[in-house]
Formats: C-alpha cells, sequence, structure tokens
C-alpha cells in the first residue's frame, strides 16, 4: 500500500501537482473541518468508484489514517487502483504538522 506524508501532501498542493483528494470521513467529521477535496463517506466509496480518478495520484484521508488505510488497500488489492495514496495520520497529522488551527473532530 503506498502512503504519503503530510509534508509530501503540502508540497503537491504548493507546487500545483496533479492529484485528487478524497475525504472518507462521515459527514458530521466534514463539518468541524475540511482540507479540501471530496467528500464520499467511507461507506459509499464502493458505489461512487467512478468519482476517483485513475489517471492523476488519488489521495484518500480519514481523521488518523486508519479508516483511509482499509479503503486505499482495498481500492489497490481488490479494484487494482495503483495510484491511491493513503494519508499518514489522517487531518489529525494535517491540524498537527501544517494547520495547527485547525479544529479537528
Amino acid at each position: 500500500m503506498q502512503s504519503i506524508t503530510v509534508h509530501e501532501l503540502l508540497e503537491w498542493r504548493n507546487t500545483e501537482a496533479a492529484h485528487a483528494l478524497i475525504d472518507i470521513r462521515e459527514p458530521y467529521e466534514r463539518d468541524v473541518s475540511h482540507i479540501g477535496g471530496v467528500h464520499i463517506p467511507m461507506e459509499q466509496i464502493l458505489d461512487r468508484l467512478e468519482e476517483i480518478p485513475d489517471d492523476i495520484p488519488v489521495v484518500i484521508h480519514c481523521r488518523s489514517g486508519v479508516r483511509s488505510a482499509a479503503v486505499t488497500h482495498a481500492l489497490t488489492n481488490q479494484y487494482g487502483r495503483l495510484n491511491v495514496h493513503n494519508l499518514e495520520g489522517g487531518i489529525r497529522a494535517w491540524a498537527k504538522h501544517v494547520d495547527p488551527n485547525l479544529e479537528v473532530a
């Protein structure tokens, strides 16, 4: 399974590197805070596979990286998506290392 750190994601954003960011947290979590990207709750991922690009890197994130690791693993191993990356530490790591003012549910 591929993963990416919050520092690497920040670099991708700063250099405008092509990528998609997918937030798989629950709606109430996203209502508290988000870092952009598309919101596809974890339970809807398989029903919305067509929304996940296969021509650019995709970063999947959740609160701490556990749920996104499971989704990344499934998309890679069961659905052959080789361009999917788990955001290590999730939005909590983003808040800790990139944006300390970000509130996390």
